[in-house]
């Protein structure tokens, strides 16, 4: 017997009826004792944990604004940099804090952004 590729097998399938399709999956289960049907509801729930909301965020400084003097303080009281670490982050933006949980990082976002600075959680 020819081994059938993958697409000759849904081309066949398509071609067939319902009650010929659910004879199928029966013989399917009969003779590898697998539902063919379970796999794919298995399956979702895999992929939807994927998509599931992300629990931590990288804090990143796009730009320190015209009180950069404020988001200077900001940074050095967030990270505890010393003023001139602190000074070049505010001048080239970066990173401010990296995998912090979500709520941390929406708070720091909020401070940040209070002190004057346009920031966005990555």
């Amino acid at each position: 017997m020819a081994k059938l590729s993958t697409q000759e097998i849904i081309d066949a399938i398509k071609e067939m009826k319902i009650l010929e399709v659910k004879e199928l999956v029966d013989a399917m289960k009969e003779e590898f004792g697998v539902d063919p049907s379970a796999v794919a509801v298995a399956a979702a729930p895999a992929a939807s944990a994927a998509a599931e909301e992300k629990t931590d965020a990288t804090v990143v400084l796009k730009d320190a604004g015209s009180a950069k003097i404020q988001v200077i303080k900001a940074i050095r009281d967030i990270t505890g940099l010393g003023l001139m670490e602190a000074k070049k982050l505010a001048d080239e933006g970066g990173n401010i804090k990296e995998n912090a949980p979500m709520e941390e990082a929406n708070e720091i976002k909020a401070k940040l952004e209070e002190a004057g600075a346009t920031v966005e959680l990555a």
